[in-house]
């Protein structure tokens, strides 16, 4: 299963289907019911602790925490609302990728017969249909303005479209003579917007070795101008075969989840690698998502740069975070210039009097 959330809606793919379910959160119910229910308790373990004094009252308390623990779960209330065919596969339909729109008026899907289909949102009404690669589309994003759709198949392209017309096909390795001609093709790929430039936007992709061999070449992660989509940087990420990739809200770090369950966090100014835990899941990485940089996300990240979620196949959902890399003031540094400039005039004065 893949899936995307948009505001409070999450749109899953099933086989060929693309499923919209609205989540909404729920007070704990049933207050009254864990208090009767506490109550109860208390009967029970006052007619087995007769004769056992202290130690019944221990065991009370205990229960009467849990009770209170109970209370206070929040509870999800998930409703469908809407479907819409997203695979028409006649052997074998399965959506493979589904995202939204930045300003949550487009849905869209692809899946293994090569389509790109894209539905207006919330009204599911189709917009675009057109085959986009041959073979399966492995991953799709779409930039913030909406001017620029880029998607990676099976079939070693990687593509900028404008709505259903084709714009340009990326190469990631024309100033790289080494990599022969498909040996490697594109995984994933994700817009990134650039810390304190507004109007700036980056595209990063990644690139996995078509085969495998008995001594596993390096995977790559590239940067892409947003614009020109013009290449910027390549740098190797590792011999695991990389199976996520995901952008934190402000373009400033990168998080990279492996076949073997490995997580990696990567600075997106440099390409340059900040945390990696190998195997912490050890199975593939499905998914990740760095916290938001919203006022309850800060509070949950603490003191760390950065934080960022990974769940995997096998159903746990870890938290890796980077702590914040020391930096010094900018007045501090012009400081310590300044006086190096007055020791270096005050030597040249005492070395050679007269020379100032």
């Amino acid at each position: 299963m893949n899936l995307a959330i948009g505001g409070d809606v999450i749109a899953a793919g099933q086989d060929g289907r693309c499923s919209l379910m609205r989540f909404r959160q729920r007070q704990p119910r049933g207050k009254a019911a864990a208090k009767d229910a506490g109550g109860g308790s208390e009967q029970g373990a006052a007619r087995r602790r007769a004769g056992k004094g202290g130690k019944g009252s221990e065991g009370d308390a205990a229960r009467g925490n849990v009770s209170e623990m109970n209370d206070n779960t929040t509870q999800i209330s998930v409703d469908t609302f809407g479907e819409v065919q997203s695979d028409l596969n006649p052997q074998d339909p399965l959506q493979k990728c589904v995202r939204f729109s930045p300003d949550l008026r487009l849905l869209l899907t692809g899946g293994t017969d090569g389509h790109i289909r894209v539905w207006e949102y919330p009204s599911l009404k189709e917009k675009l249909d057109f085959k986009a690669h041959e073979g399966e589309i492995e991953d799709l994003d779409i930039s913030p303005n909406n001017k620029h759709l880029v998607t990676v198949g099976r079939d070693f392209a990687c593509s900028i479209w404008s709505g259903n017309q084709l714009a340009m096909s990326l190469c990631w390795h024309e100033k790289m003579p080494q990599i022969a001609a498909k040996s490697y093709r594109y995984m994933s790929c994700r817009f990134g917007k650039v810390e304190d430039q507004k109007d700036t936007l980056r595209l990063y992709t990644i690139q996995i070795p078509h085969k495998r061999d008995r001594k596993p070449p390096q995977c790559y992660l590239s940067k892409w101008d947003g614009q020109n989509f013009l290449p910027m940087l390549t740098n190797p990420c590792g011999t695991e075969v990389i199976s996520t990739l995901a952008v934190s809200d402000s373009g400033t770090f990168l998080g990279l989840g492996t076949v073997t369950g490995s997580v990696a966090i990567y600075a997106a100014f440099s390409l340059q690698k900040l945390y990696y835990v190998q195997e912490s899941h050890g199975i593939v990485v499905t998914d990740l998502a760095f916290l938001p940089d919203t006022p309850k996300g800060q509070s949950l990240k603490g003191n760390n740069e950065a934080a960022m979620l990974s769940v995997a196949v096998d159903s746990r959902c870890q938290m890796h975070t980077v702590r914040n890399r020391r930096s010094f003031p900018i007045w501090l540094v012009l400081f310590f210039c300044g006086l190096m400039v007055v020791g270096a005039v005050l030597l040249l004065q005492h070395l050679f009097p007269g020379f100032i």
